[in-house]
C-alpha cells in the first residue's frame, strides 16, 4: 500500500530537489546567470519548510 506524505513534507522534498539541482547546474556552469542570493535563498526556503515542517 502507497502511503501518502503530509503536504508540508512534499514541500519540502520538491525545494531540496530544487536547490540541488539548482547547485549542481550552477557549479558546472550551466546556470551562471544565476545571482548568488537565489541560491541562498532556496537554502533558506529550504530550511524553513523543513522547521515547519517538523513542527505540524
Amino acid at each position: 500500500m502507497a502511503r501518502s506524505l503530509k503536504p508540508t513534507t512534499s514541500a519540502f522534498l520538491i525545494v531540496v530537489i530544487m536547490t540541488a539541482f539548482v547547485w549542481i547546474l550552477r557549479g558546472i556552469g550551466l546556470l551562471t546567470f544565476i545571482p548568488g542570493w537565489v541560491l541562498w535563498a532556496l537554502i533558506l526556503l529550504c530550511v524553513l519548510t523543513a522547521v515547519i515542517s517538523a513542527v505540524r
